[in-house]
């Protein structure tokens, strides 16, 4: 029996046990965000109050996000994945017994939101540093379209509904212990995880300081114009378009006749297209143009965002929807491949956290802009802008940055020979520590 190419990571029991324990985090945010919101309205809280919670968590993550990077590069990955899975685990269940006695107040639920999110912040870096040190290099595209496939389905879909659920069924306080026994449960894997060997060496043995550290990957991100362009277009990308998906999306549907449940609808439209360009995208090899693919598919991919603004047909919606989450999510696939096959090891935990804060950064100012500039140009003028303009910055940033050029430089699957399908004994091979050194990187020969 063989596996198809886009499940094949799974036969690396290292992988799976980590696999298992990404799909319980996701499971956990997902709980957390539904837990979280009906708890501050059962506390009586309004629009405010939940805007000072979400605050509070979206702030942590970001202060946290480049901390993360640096402590990556220079402590356990598996370690710092624990230390998250446990500081979700005990602050949610705290959180959840004060609720079901009955005694949580806003300013304790404020808190534990605080401490997710900061935790989330020490996840995402880890987490990417981690994966090459566990998957063979010939497997990455494989693993990061898997997950983009798990990722909208649990994240997006199974933890909210189970939330739902439990806050229907029971209460917030009990979807919050849900919450806290999905964080424990990942622990358990994480634990199980071998230790890998921090990929890093230091002068004389002695590690600068967090702050060097996170000017080292700053610097390494400027010296690096294949890296510096794609991730300026997509912060670009992103300010231009989530402002439009997440606001003026729900007043789009609302004046097609729809309401709550039809723009959960179009949620997870966008998140199925994403599963499944995901998984299309980790059945083939990596291509050949791979940087002119992957800002592409993110530039042309925004274009379907013209939709709303001109149609009051939920199908069509549906559709475009679809579509744009189709194409973003090939395009992220291979982005987390080339993080893991092109950085350094030794900058990676860094880098990753630098592109995470800077699509955090400017994501609020995309929602804090959408309103005004709906406003100033109309909404259909507001949706056009989202889907018009990222193509324009994509082929700017292809002709700027030289990407073809970089890409024809540094082929990655080019001649690569096909790997072996993986037989019915996939379930018992390791493949801890089997990823390759790159070239250039005198530290891992």
């Amino acid at each position: 029996m063989t596996l198809p190419r886009a499940l094949a990571p799974l036969r690396h029991r290292s992988y799976r046990l980590l696999a298992a324990a990404m799909a319980l985090s996701l499971l956990t945010q997902g709980l957390w965000a539904i837990a979280m919101v009906w708890q501050v309205v059962a506390l009586g809280g309004g629009p405010g109050a939940l805007s000072l919670v979400a605050a509070l968590s979206s702030g942590g993550m970001l202060v946290m996000t480049l901390l993360g990077g640096a402590l990556a590069d220079r402590v356990s990955q598996r370690h710092l994945l624990l230390l998250v899975a446990l500081l979700q685990g005990g602050a949610t269940a705290v959180a959840a017994a004060l609720s079901l006695t009955g005694v949580l107040e806003l300013w304790q639920l404020a808190a534990v939101a605080l401490v997710d999110g900061a935790a989330l912040g020490l996840f995402y870096p880890a987490y990417s540093a981690l994966v090459p040190a566990l998957v063979p290099e010939g497997d990455l595209l494989a693993v990061n379209g898997l997950e983009g496939a798990v990722r909208p389905v649990l994240g997006q879909a199974a933890g909210p509904a189970v939330a739902g659920f439990l806050v229907a069924a029971w209460s917030p306080g009990a979807a919050m212990a849900g919450t806290a026994l999905a964080a424990f449960l990942a622990a358990a894997f994480l634990l199980a995880l071998p230790l890998t060997p921090v990929r890093r060496e230091h002068v004389d043995g002695v590690p600068p300081g967090l702050l060097a550290d996170v000017r080292e990957g700053v610097r390494y991100v400027v010296a690096t114009p294949w890296l510096l362009a794609t991730l300026l277009f997509a912060a670009f990308m992103l300010l231009a378009f989530i402002g439009p998906f997440e606001v003026l999306v729900p007043f789009a549907i609302e004046d097609a006749g729809g309401g709550a449940s039809q723009h959960a609808w179009v949620l997870a439209a966008f998140g199925l297209g994403g599963a499944l360009g995901s998984l299309l995208v980790a059945s083939w090899r990596l291509p050949r143009r791979y940087l002119t693919v992957m800002n592409l598919l993110w530039g042309v991919g925004c274009v379907p965002m013209v939709v709303f603004g001109f149609t009051t047909d939920l199908v069509i919606m549906l559709v475009a929807a679809a579509a744009a989450g189709a194409t973003f999510q090939a395009g992220m696939v291979i982005w987390g491949t080339l993080l893991q096959r092109r950085v350094p090891p030794a900058l990676l935990g860094r880098v990753s956290s630098l592109d995470f804060f800077v699509s955090l950064s400017l994501m609020p100012l995309s929602m804090a802009l959408a309103g005004p500039l709906s406003e100033l140009v109309g909404r259909s003028g507001a949706f056009l802008i989202a889907g018009l303009v990222p193509p324009v910055l994509a082929v700017v940033a292809i002709v700027a940055a030289r990407l073809p050029a970089d890409e024809i430089a540094h082929p990655l699957d080019v001649g690569r020979p096909e790997p072996e399908p993986p037989s019915a004994a996939w379930m018992g091979d390791d493949g801890a520590g089997t990823a390759p050194a790159r070239e250039g990187e005198p530290w891992l020969s």
